[in-house]
């Protein structure tokens, strides 16, 4: 895996800054402004997209903000330029959720993933902007999707990894009815300036302990544990080159402007003396495809390029990783070219200790 790739699999799309809510984890810069997406950038992202979804699989994600504060006549306006290949997928925190809503993803085939971190003691980081718990708002919406019958995945943010946690999240989420859960250990990024550092050994056991949940009822495609599990099958079969792609996704964030940064969909909206806004280009001035072929000019890519190969170089996990998330080093670091994050040794490096932690202790006795 050197350099980046010309064409990525998925786009992430920001149709509006705003947020409803005011959650105290969240790296947002601009989630109290109602800045929206011109209809003219999304069918300059279409433009480009349409083609690449005719050959293969292709994702727009629509990740605010919180999406569904644009309004419905908006975001299908937005959604309007793409072609049937498109597939669509929504990161909401469902407080907006209502039967109209429903019938909107319905109508335009739009995957819903819901941002939630378990029961309501769970999620008293995710507030009103009055301050207020927005737990049973969530809960609401999750009940109405599920009255439609549609399906639904899970994104639950853990700020303090602590026995007993795993269990009684995965429960919950069983309960819950999603289909897709993913875990993300809180990071240090954007204006979420909290400290991300735990103890290596909490953390771990954490995961092995969420291994052991999944294992007696694997109803939920857990996605942290199976992306290790498909790693660790690799190594068994002597195919672990073949895990990771052979250049890396941009991921090419296109924000409520237009412009497009690269790599981290957390960089977007922040600027910096040395690196300047982040941004690679702008679709109303320049083609996302030409954008993307020139991908490596931009200065700190070129620089977060050259922390990948001192991963690779330096790190026995890297065959796993991949090298990291470009934001994760900034926000962490202050640059792009360090090596070994909290980041890493959180939702990384403990994570294939604790499915590994798991294995071991119940490995079948030898004959």
């Amino acid at each position: 895996m050197r350099g980046v790739a010309a064409v990525p699999t998925y786009v992430v799309m920001q149709p509006t800054t705003l947020c409803n809510l005011d959650c105290r984890y969240c790296y947002l810069p601009l989630r109290a402004a109602d800045r929206r997406m011109p209809v003219a950038v999304a069918e300059a992202v279409a433009a480009a997209v349409n083609p690449w979804a005719e050959r293969g699989r292709f994702s727009v994600v629509w990740h605010g903000g919180e999406p569904l504060a644009a309004g419905r006549d908006h975001l299908a306006a937005l959604i309007a330029p793409f072609g049937p290949s498109v597939e669509h997928h929504v990161q909401t925190n469902a407080t907006l959720i209502d039967d109209d809503w429903c019938a909107f993803f319905a109508e335009h085939r739009v995957r819903v993933s819901v941002s939630v971190d378990g029961g309501r003691e769970r999620n008293a980081e995710r507030v009103t902007r009055a301050g207020r718990p927005a737990y049973d708002r969530i809960v609401r919406g999750v009940a109405t999707l599920r009255r439609h019958g549609l399906p639904f995945s899970a994104l639950a943010v853990v700020s303090r990894p602590e026995p007993g946690l795993a269990t009684e999240l995965y429960d919950y989420f069983l309960e819950l009815g999603c289909d897709v859960l993913g875990v993300n250990i809180e990071e240090t990024e954007g204006v979420n300036l909290r400290g991300n550092a735990h103890d290596a050994a909490t953390v771990t056991a954490f995961w092995a302990e969420l291994v052991a949940a999944w294992r007696r009822d694997p109803r939920i495609h857990l996605r942290e544990v199976e992306w290790s599990l498909r790693y660790a099958s690799a190594i068994l079969d002597g195919t672990d080159d073949d895990v990771l792609p052979r250049r890396l996704d941009p991921i090419p964030t296109v924000g409520h402007d237009g412009s497009v940064t690269l790599l981290s969909p957390e960089l977007a909206g922040f600027s910096d003396s040395r690196y300047g806004d982040f941004s690679s280009g702008n679709v109303l001035d320049t083609p996302l495809a030409e954008i993307l072929s020139d991908a490596e000019r931009t200065s700190w890519v070129g620089e977060f390029l050259s922390g990948v190969e001192a991963c690779r170089a330096s790190c026995p996990y890297f065959g796993f990783c991949g090298g990291g998330h470009a934001a994760n080093r900034y926000f962490e670091q202050g640059r792009f070219d360090g090596t070994e994050t909290e980041h890493c040794r959180n939702s990384k490096i403990r994570l294939l200790e604790g499915v590994l932690e798991h294995a071991r202790d119940h490995q079948s006795p030898a004959a």
